[in-house]
């Protein structure tokens, strides 16, 4: 009797990745046989990063520093180790505010922006107290909207039924994008990035990020819909200088009338210290406290109220949609995390342990009216050095952050420096040891036992669920030190079973993690394009007889 596993690879995309998830039966072993058992393995190739960027006054070198190094973030992104399948969307902090009248700033509101900052900087979006900083803009970008927007090609998502449109995000899938031949991820970036500086100066990131999200999954968003795919590793980068200042509706008289938090009753309006004052809580006399966190007040000044009572949208409320989302992908890979990362006011060195946050009070009684605590790191200006780049210290974004931190490891960078490049390629690799190789889940039968690697006996095939079909797909073949497909295929399959330079080929080298947990086989998939959607991958080996000694550390 041929004792076979099934495994099934759902929303296969190309040259994948994948993480198995547990069996849904053990597996029984005697001396003659081998159980059948389908095994479900999750694509963990696919990635969706959500940019939230900080469009106020301030922004405008922060956002060039972007735009000069995202080719350090695109670049782990596109390596030919991870080949990631990415969708790159982009907002920004404004949410709206009672203090900003939405005509002036035209906030987002978690929508996502695709358009050139050259076309925006026609609209004064680049201007601020009546100077122009349109250099954040034109310094890296060249294309304005008929060269790259208007040039978007139509994509499917997985809610469209085969219909493609152009979408408001970038995408790579499969090697290919949606954007035009002659155009590079990096290089639409550098003009779709860039936001601006007219935007909101009371920054809502989380509400803006929760608005963005949740739109994603709403038919009536022609902006968000489809942005979000169920296995897709998710990612939101936060670019700021500012602190969270996300506001219940229900109060927003504390900015304008009710001036409870207000650093000064005698000002003519509120500042962003009331975002700090009404989110915020210090322990110690100051003037250096001992540490500051994220609390709820209530609109008479009252600390640590209920929820429903905050004057700022509890934290809860982020943490929990977010969480929501991590465990429902959880239920599909079950060590899948949701990834948070920011560029912000933490000092240097933040990220590796070697600095922490110092809250303390401004010596400068301006900046301390102006955001309600003393800046959170600073960056010599060579121009000005009366006046250097300042960052306010992100409370409330980086317990939202820590909320989902992946092996305790921080994932909150310093906006106060001079290149983010390796901020950039940091936050890049974290999404990166997210992604998975497809290792098979159970000891595969050596049937020719005198060669001195595997040689597995396996059959893949391609499950159409909406068609009702099913295709047998073929082995790749190896040409030029590549796997490709043989001549007449869309899809094939490749057995790597190298575990320790066995062969002298790399091409069929499995991955360390593969090698690491004790398998002895790993699928790798290569597409001439993007899967169909629905479609699913069905892998049928025969199993060892004798697992234990086959696959010792298994």
């Amino acid at each position: 009797m041929r004792s076979a596993l099934i495994v099934s690879l759902p929303l296969v995309a190309g040259l994948f990745s994948g993480c198995l998830e547990h069996p849904v039966k053990k597996v029984s072993y005697d001396k003659t046989q081998v159980d059948d058992e389908t095994v479900n393995v999750q694509i963990n190739k696919d990635v969706d990063i959500l940019f939230v960027i900080d469009n106020s006054g301030s922004m405008a070198d922060e956002q060039a520093l972007l735009s000069k190094n995202f080719q350090a973030f695109i670049s782990v992104l596109e390596d030919p180790k991870v080949e990631a399948n990415y969708r790159i969307g982009i907002t920004t902090t404004d949410s709206g505010n009672p203090l900003c009248k939405q005509a002036q700033t035209t906030p987002e509101a978690g929508k996502l922006v695709l358009s050139s900052c050259l076309d925006r900087m026609a609209l004064g979006d680049f201007t601020f107290n009546m100077d122009d900083y349109g250099y954040a803009c034109s310094d890296y970008c060249k294309l304005d909207d008929a060269m790259l927007t208007d040039r978007i090609k139509p994509t499917e998502t997985q809610y469209s039924d085969g219909e493609a449109e152009p979408r408001r995000w970038i995408e790579r899938i499969e090697g290919t994008t949606n954007l035009p031949d002659d155009v590079t991820s990096v290089e639409a970036f550098q003009c779709f990035g860039p936001q601006g500086v007219s935007g909101c100066g009371m920054e809502s990131h989380l509400e803006s990020m929760y608005r963005a999200l949740l739109q994603a999954n709403r038919a009536d968003s022609p902006t968000n819909y489809g942005f979000l795919r169920d296995q897709a590793i998710l990612s939101v980068v936060f670019i700021t200088d500012e602190l969270d200042c996300s506001y219940n509706p229900k109060f927003g008289e504390v900015f304008t009338t009710n001036k409870i938090f207000w650093a000064d009753p005698d000002d003519p309006q509120a500042t962003s210290a009331v975002c700090f004052n009404a989110g915020v809580k210090c322990e110690g006399a100051g003037p250096i406290y001992d540490r500051c966190v994220s609390a709820n007040y209530g609109i008479d000044g009252a600390v640590d109220v209920p929820d429903e009572e905050a004057v700022l949208q509890p934290l809860s409320k982020y943490i929990d949609f977010l969480q929501t989302i991590e465990d429902e992908k959880k239920m599909r890979q079950a060590d899948q995390e949701v990834l948070v990362a920011l560029i912000a006011g933490v000092p240097p060195g933040y990220e590796r342990g070697d600095a922490d946050i110092v809250y303390q009070d401004s010596d400068d009684p301006e900046f301390q009216s102006s955001f309600g605590i003393g800046a959170g790191c600073q960056l010599p200006n060579p121009n000005d050095p009366d006046a250097p780049q300042t960052a306010v210290p992100p409370v409330r974004e980086r317990e939202f952050a820590e909320a989902f931190q992946v092996g305790g490891e921080r994932n909150l960078f310093s906006i106060c420096q001079d290149d983010y490049s390796e901020a950039l390629r940091e936050i890049a690799k974290k999404l990166e040891a997210q992604i998975r190789p497809a290792c098979m889940p159970q000891c595969v039968k050596d049937i020719d036992p005198s060669t001195p690697v595997l040689d597995p006996s396996c059959v893949l095939a391609q499950i159409n669920t909406a068609e009702g079909t099913r295709e047998e797909l073929p082995p790749c073949e190896e040409v030029g030190g590549e796997w490709v497909t043989p001549a007449g295929a869309t899809a094939c399959f490749a057995e790597l079973i190298d575990r320790g330079s066995q062969t002298d080929s790399e091409l069929d080298n499995m991955d360390p993690y593969c090698v690491g947990e004790g398998f002895n086989l790993e699928f790798k998939l290569v597409r001439t394009g993007p899967a169909p959607a629905g479609t699913t991958i069905q892998a049928t080996c025969e199993l060892s007889q004798n697992p234990k000694q086959d696959c010792p550390m298994l």
